[in-house]
């Protein structure tokens, strides 16, 4: 399972000119599902988002998480980033979940945050226009 995250002042997501999902300060996570993820991935993936230390404390330094710093989440599912991209010119997406496994984790992936935090979506499968301002710019790629 593929996570990644932008640190961003505001971010939203719209689908067919509406908007869907939008959050101010907080976490963007572009979400991936591969073959091989089921539900013990995507909680630690998930405990690994929450707990990432990518806001600034009072000494500027990155020692907070999204959610010690007031922040929310701007879940996105994104099937590309399963993609091999090792061999030519077009990516392969033989690594990537079938639609019914990855709406499935997506789905949980989205409850067990928002357990913890605000969340707002996309919409699965929808062909999305996402606006954020990324804050630094700040991004990490994190892989379970």
């Amino acid at each position: 399972m593929i996570a990644l995250i932008q640190r961003v002042t505001q971010a939203r997501v719209d689908v067919q000119d509406e908007t869907v999902g939008k959050i101010g300060k907080g976490l963007l996570v572009l979400l991936g599902v591969e073959k091989k993820d089921n539900q013990e991935k995507a909680d630690k993936l998930a405990e690994k988002v929450l707990n990432y230390r990518v806001f600034n404390d009072e000494n500027d330094k990155m020692n907070l998480n999204v959610q010690q710093a007031g922040g929310e989440l701007l879940i996105v599912s994104q099937f590309t980033l399963a993609a091999d991209t090792q061999k030519g010119l077009r990516p392969s997406f033989s690594k990537g979940a079938s639609p019914d496994l990855a709406n499935e984790l997506y789905q949980y992936f989205t409850q067990k945050c928002g357990q913890k935090i605000k969340v707002s979506t996309g919409q699965f499968a929808a062909d999305m226009q996402i606006s954020l301002v990324n804050d630094g710019p700040v991004t990490f790629w994190l892989n379970i």
